[in-house]
């Protein structure tokens, strides 16, 4: 599906009625969303036919764009009842299908999962409420479950705090793109209508 498509689908599905500040929820850019899916399926071929996770699923834009770009099977993995249940509004009304599984990422998703998908994809919490390094526990839990690749973002800010601990971990990482994820005032201490942030897309792999 090319780049314009996909974004122009990922733009009518419902985002967070009431996001919760300590998941840090905000809702994937279809922009971001789409150069994340159309990269991983024509630069690396890791989405069609692929078994895909998607971590921290929210209203489900990674796990829904993943099956229209011919994944195998998806599941999305999320806490929130709340945006679970946007996620399968949307689902029904994009007629895909995904496995919708609420569990805690961050507390560990068994060793059942453990190498279980081809690839995963995900926005993990960026850490900055209280819940520090939560991007990172994300992202081991992405390299436990994947066998093929991880797909994330993170702060360009930590660009290599994240490029050394994957070095650390004796995964290969690197940076896809730098996108700028522009962030809507979200909650009320938001005092900006919007807020540019700069990110760098990874795709974290393992080493032949």
């Amino acid at each position: 599906m090319k780049l314009r498509k996909l974004e122009e689908l990922l733009q009518q599905l419902d985002g967070f009625e009431r996001p919760k500040v300590l998941l840090e929820q905000y809702v994937t850019s279809p922009h971001v969303a789409a150069c994340m899916l159309h990269t991983a399926e024509e630069s690396f071929g890791d989405l069609e036919g692929k078994v895909v996770a998607d971590l921290g699923m929210g209203c489900g834009a990674l796990a829904i764009g993943a099956v229209l770009q011919g994944a195998g099977v998806c599941f999305g993995f999320e806490i929130d009842p709340d945006a679970i249940s946007i996620a399968k509004q949307n689902l029904e009304e994009t007629e895909v299908e995904v496995e919708v599984i609420q569990d805690d990422v961050e507390a560990g998703l068994g060793f059942r999962w453990e190498k279980r998908v081809d690839t995963v994809l995900m926005n993990p919490p960026f850490g900055t409420k209280k819940n520090k390094g939560a991007d990172l526990t994300f992202l081991q839990e992405g390299l436990r479950m994947a066998t093929g690749a991880v797909y994330s973002l993170h702060k360009t800010s930590t660009r290599q705090h994240v490029l050394s601990k994957a070095k650390q971990w004796g995964v290969e990482a690197q940076v896809v793109a730098e996108l700028r994820y522009d962030l809507p005032a979200t909650y009320r201490f938001h005092k900006k209508q919007s807020v540019d942030i700069e990110v760098d897309f990874i795709r974290f792999s393992f080493k032949k």
